[in-house]
């Protein structure tokens, strides 16, 4: 089998992708996280982390019969006419935001918790609304949990492959990502290719652990 660079940028793609997606949902939900008292924190936060704990294949199987035809959101993207999700890029965007959420919210939450009430309420003595304390302090303040969840947001997407092998498939050009390439060479013994692209995923898992560990030791990073 020819050496077929499609997955690579498709892997990237899905990374970008997924972390934007990440970013933009695990933000709000991450403030409300480390600011609520509500009893509904617990069960949020164990259904964020369920990631974590559960096999991909879990968590792509009950993807796969949900985004189905048959399926309650299956059924709803196809009244909106969108068609299912299986098997396309959209899908693998949908699986690949599951099974990295907790990775963008916790350190993002963790973030958040370190932000004092006091800083805070004094931005509202000055009459900044909600909106105005979250872009003008927080922010600002939570750019060091900001980094580190975008970094293992798009690391940990690009190590995927029990979820997008079940949400997926392995379609050419379409849904065949780097991790499902690299087992389709070893499946069909081209030890060799698989090679190139194992050792390029290991050394860029390298770089990420250790950029992430000279991050925190330098006191600037907030994850676990």
């Amino acid at each position: 089998m020819p050496f077929d660079p499609a997955p690579i940028w498709l892997t990237l793609k899905l990374a970008s992708v997924t972390t934007l997606v990440l970013l933009l949902i695990g933000t709000p939900l991450a403030w409300w996280l480390a600011r609520t008292a509500s009893w509904l924190k617990g069960p949020v936060s164990a259904v964020v982390a369920l990631p974590l704990v559960l096999p991909p294949t879990v968590i792509g199987f009950y993807l796969l019969v949900a985004l189905g035809p048959q399926g309650p959101l299956g059924q709803l993207t196809q009244m909106l006419g969108w068609g299912t999700l299986p098997f396309t890029f959209a899908g693998l965007v949908v699986g690949s935001v599951v099974y990295s959420l907790p990775f963008v919210v916790q350190p993002l939450q963790n973030t958040f918790e370190t932000i004092s009430e006091r800083t805070l309420e004094a931005a509202a003595t000055l009459r900044a609304s909600p909106l105005d304390r979250f872009f003008s302090v927080v922010l600002p303040l939570a750019k060091p949990g900001f980094l580190t969840a975008t970094v293992l947001g798009f690391a940990h997407t690009v190590g995927e492959f029990g979820v997008v092998l079940m949400i997926g498939g392995n379609i050419p050009g379409a849904t065949r990502v780097l991790s499902v390439a690299i087992y389709d060479h070893v499946e069909a013994m081209e030890y060799g290719q698989a090679h190139w692209l194992a050792g390029g995923l290991l050394l860029f898992s390298f770089l990420v652990l250790l950029s992430l560990n000279l991050f925190r030791r330098n006191g600037k990073g907030v994850f676990g």
